[in-house]
This record gives C-alpha cells, sequence and structure tokens, in this order.
C-alpha cells in the first residue's frame, strides 16, 4: 500500500497551480455552494481507491455543472482561483494548514472559463478575502547552461489530450488548474502522468524497499520544455523548503522539448508532502525513517545536484514578481 501512497503524493507535488493573471469583469457567481473543514486523508481508503481504477477526488474537478475542490489548502484555492503559483501568493502562514471541501453548482450557460472567477467571488464572500496585486523584485534561481553544455535527449513536441477519447484500461482522469491529464498507476507505486502539451512525467521507485529512508523516486519528464522544466523544479523548490524556496525561471535560451530525468530521495518526498500539510503517516509500512529525517528535508541540495547532472546550473539573481497580497482573510468561512 505505501507505494500506491507515495505515488499518489508525488502526483500531487508535481501539479502546481499556474498561467499568467487571468482578468475581470463584474465577477460570476457560483448558484449555490458547500464550504467544509477537510476531514483527514484516510490512506488505506486512497489506496484501495487506485487499486479498484478509480481516482481519489483530491484537488479541483469540475464536470458539466458542478465545480468540486477537496481536501485544498486556502493557498491552492486562492492559486487555483487567480490562476497563479503558490509562491505568487504573499499572506500569513496558516494559508497552508487550513483544508477545504467545496461543492458548488455553475449557473446555467457558465462554462469552465468561468469557474475561476467564481472561486474568486467564493473566497471573497465567505472569507471576507481581500487582496491587490503588485511587482516584486524577489530573488529566484535561474535555470542556465552549464559550463560543458547541456546533456539532453530531445524529444518531439507533446499532443494535446483529447478529451472526448475513453479511458484506457487502468487509466484515470483529473483536471488540473492548467488542463486535464490522464493518469495511470501501478500496485508496485510507479506511473504515467499524460499532461497534453505539457509533456508526459513518468514515475518509479528505486532503491532497497525494505528501508524507506533509502529509497527513491526517480521522474523521467518525456517531450518537456525547458519552460515547462523550470516550472517544475519551482514546485519542487518550494517543497523541499518548507513553502520558501525561490521561483526557477527559464533562462537557457533551449527551445526544444527534451527527455529529463531526476531522482528524489523518499525522505524528502514525505517532508515535501508533510510541508504542504498532507497526512502522511509516520510508520507507513516497513521501516520508516526517524522523525528528524522526515522533518528536515535536503532542500535546495537536492534540485542543484539534480540539474547539474543534466549539464544545467541554477544561478541565483533577482528578477520582478507579480503577486497577489492578501489584505485580509478569515479562518473560518460563513455559514452555508
Amino acid at each position: 500500500m505505501r507505494n500506491i501512497i507515495f505515488g499518489l503524493t508525488i502526483a500531487g507535488l508535481l501539479f502546481g497551480t499556474g498561467a499568467a493573471f487571468a482578468q475581470t469583469a463584474p465577477k460570476p457567481a457560483f448558484e449555490v455552494a458547500s464550504v467544509k473543514p477537510a476531514a483527514p486523508l484516510d490512506m488505506q481508503k486512497l489506496a484501495a481507491e487506485v487499486q479498484a481504477g478509480n481516482m481519489p477526488k483530491i484537488g479541483p474537478r469540475v464536470d458539466g455543472s458542478r465545480a468540486e475542490y477537496t481536501y485544498m489548502a486556502l493557498r491552492e484555492l486562492i492559486a487555483t482561483a487567480y490562476k497563479v503559483k503558490g509562491y505568487q501568493i504573499t499572506g500569513p502562514d496558516w494559508l497552508t494548514s487550513q483544508r477545504f471541501d467545496i461543492v458548488a453548482k455553475l449557473p446555467d450557460g457558465a462554462s469552465k472559463d468561468d469557474v475561476p472567477q467564481m472561486l474568486q467571488a467564493l473566497l471573497e464572500e465567505r472569507f471576507k478575502m481581500t487582496v491587490h496585486r503588485e511587482t516584486k523584485e524577489n530573488p529566484v534561481l535561474a535555470l542556465v547552461v552549464g559550463k560543458g553544455g547541456p546533456k539532453l535527449e530531445s524529444s518531439p513536441a507533446a499532443e494535446a489530450i483529447d478529451e472526448s477519447a475513453p479511458l484506457k484500461p487502468g487509466e484515470l482522469k483529473m483536471d488540473t488548474p492548467d488542463g486535464p491529464v490522464r493518469m495511470t498507476t501501478t500496485k508496485d507505486g510507479s506511473g504515467t502522468m499524460n499532461m497534453g502539451k505539457k509533456g508526459t512525467v513518468s514515475f518509479r521507485m528505486g532503491g532497497d524497499r525494505s528501508d524507506l529512508s533509502s529509497m527513491t523516486m526517480h521522474i523521467e519528464f518525456s517531450h518537456v520544455t525547458m519552460e515547462g522544466f523550470a516550472d517544475t523544479l519551482t514546485q519542487l523548490s518550494q517543497q523541499l523548503n518548507g513553502g520558501t524556496g525561490r521561483q526557477v525561471k527559464d533562462m537557457t535560451e533551449l527551445k526544444g522539448t527534451y527527455q529529463v530525468s531526476l531522482d528524489i530521495g523518499l525522505a524528502d518526498l514525505i517532508a515535501m508532502a508533510r510541508a504542504q500539510g498532507m497526512d502522511i503517516p509516520g510508520g507507513v509500512g516497513g521501516n520508516a525513517p526517524s522523525a528528524n529525517a522526515a522533518s528536515e528535508p535536503t532542500g535546495g541540495a537536492t534540485l542543484f545536484a539534480a540539474v547539474a547532472a543534466l549539464g544545467l546550473k541554477l544561478e541565483q539573481r533577482k528578477a520582478p514578481v507579480e503577486q497577489i497580497v492578501i489584505d485580509h482573510i478569515e479562518k473560518t468561512p460563513t455559514e452555508n
């Protein structure tokens, strides 16, 4: 079971919210919405659902006139509503720990394109949220080509997902802020995520499975652009450092699509998940690492080493970054 759990964990960690700021006219609103604090995850139930071929309902999902946001932190909800990355949100630390389940009905004639602004309106009404936008000069990590040149294998550009195509045996469907994803997982913790034009990500477990602290997750990117790779590095940087990691900006000037791989220690993945408020059990199967090992990831060193092996480099620089600044938000929503 633990391998399925960590397959789900890496899937969740790789899907950051993203895109440029969407812009407003008068905001449309959900016809009706229920907002409740999220219950802790039942990891055994999740694993059983995956084994049965069902994708657990975690994260954002829009199906027809129904929108669901399951087990999502306020920071994730805000990022989804404004179509930005988590690092573009400036607000209180507890935005990461307060998690909610939201079920809402779209009004007649509304489309998926209207949903982000409807979520903005819901956050403003139910959490009394007010925000403003500003651009700040922030420290970033520039992804550049190393002295010896890139050690990358080219691959053809990816194709968009045909949402009308039926699911293949064992294939699961999930919605993300960046579009639909098709995912397959296996009982040994490996899996593949087809993200359409963003490329494909495959992952599998490695190392001694009797010793959790020595295990690794091998992540393989296919058909990925350097911009897409930098986005994923940003997600990993944020989560390896408990939400304080820096944005990674692509400055390689490499315009193709590539085959790229990374290896990340499982102790780091566990710490990343817990830093994001996920309920990962302390002794999930076998020999778990100590409490200190689970809470002290190697942080930036993991990414710097993995990137260097690709003939690339991360350099500390400064760059303007647009921000959503939370002026006010309540921890407890108004009643349904």
